[in-house]
């Protein structure tokens, strides 16, 4: 099957691809491999053309587990994975160094089992490494051929053009969804500048715009435990919001999860939106929101359904918002 698509630099991929995070880290619950393996290789019979994982997923596994799946189908998508933002010592941390950036991407290839990946990531900027340093270890990684283009991920305007000053930048990752529009504030003009590519994590807000959150009983292990808007009191006051969008998306013929892809990828033309699942069913149903046609007027409900700040709550725990580089909204919450 062959999905509208967008481009990364020299790829073009699916408008919706896939993030692999969930199959192995940060939400608790994680398939077995056999059920992993089939979902992936079920995005690809679906036409998702890119899939992407990170050094820090499952502390390695879900790079492993991305090489033992599709590895033999691998002409078929673009290969995405980050570097910097990881398990040190058994606590997350961040290191740009050029020195344990080119550690992680051997480490990463031979998780991979692979020689090439297409696209690589520094998945946050560490603060105390200058990201003209960061940018050059995959300058290097790129010329040696072991990378194919170069991304950023949670990063500003500001430091996506400080990074496209030493190598074009193909694509930033950053969190954007009708409840999280930080990005508008300065990265969606860039993008459209210097021709980068913004890839969309979290479009359908960690489970809370896809009917996967109706109250704070999280499992062990899952993120959002410790995410201020989805627990309580925030997460009563946004839910309110989230029945709201429902009946949007229902009005529209639509599932919640389509509405909000929709919506984020209806946004700009560099856009490509990145959804993350455990269930061969939410993948089709939100690979199948490229099929399907998303009504303008229920686009522009939703936006100002949303407007800045409309959720209660920081987006990120403190440990969390320290790591990441992205502008805030006026008058953000900040853990």
């Amino acid at each position: 099957m062959t999905l509208p698509s967008r481009n990364i630099g020299p790829f073009e991929v699916s408008a919706v691809s896939l993030g692999c995070m969930n199959l192995s880290h940060a939400y608790g619950g994680y398939p077995t491999e056999e059920e992993a393996v089939r979902l992936l290789n079920r995005a690809l019979d679906l036409g998702v053309t890119m899939l992407d994982t990170a050094a820090l997923y499952g502390d390695g596994e879900n790079e492993k587990l991305v090489g033992r799946a599709v590895m033999h189908r691998r002409s078929e998508f673009t290969l995405a994975s980050k570097c910097v933002l990881g398990m040190f010592d058994g606590k997350r941390g961040l290191d740009g160094r050029p020195e344990a950036i080119a550690a992680t991407l051997e480490g990463a290839l031979q998780r991979l089992g692979t020689d090439h990946i297409d696209l690589y990531y520094l998945h946050r900027l560490d603060a105390n490494v200058p990201i003209e340093e960061s940018v050059g270890a995959l300058v290097r990684a790129k010329d040696a051929g072991k990378i194919g283009a170069i991304g950023i991920s949670e990063m500003s305007a500001a430091t996506l053009r400080r990074a496209h000053a030493v190598h074009p930048i193909a694509a930033i990752q950053n969190e954007y969804s009708p409840a999280v529009r930080n990005v508008e504030m300065g990265v969606l003009a860039a993008c459209r500048e210097l021709g980068t590519a913004m890839v969309a994590f979290s479009p359908v807000v960690r489970g809370l715009l896809a009917g996967a959150v109706r109250s704070a009983d999280y499992g062990p292990g899952d993120i959002r435990r410790a995410m201020p808007r989805f627990v309580e009191p925030q997460l009563s006051e946004n839910l309110k919001l989230v029945d709201a969008f429902d009946r949007i998306a229902a009005e529209a013929g639509l599932t919640p999860a389509q509405l909000a892809i929709g919506w984020v990828i209806a946004q700009d033309p560099t856009v490509i939106a990145l959804p993350g699942t455990k269930n061969i069913a939410h993948l089709e149903e939100d690979v199948a929101t490229l099929t399907k046609p998303i009504p303008q007027d229920a686009i522009e409900v939703v936006t100002a359904l949303f407007p800045y700040n409309a959720m209660k709550g920081p987006r990120y725990a403190a440990l969390m918002q320290s790591q990441v580089d992205t502008e805030t909204l006026p008058d953000e919450e900040l853990a």
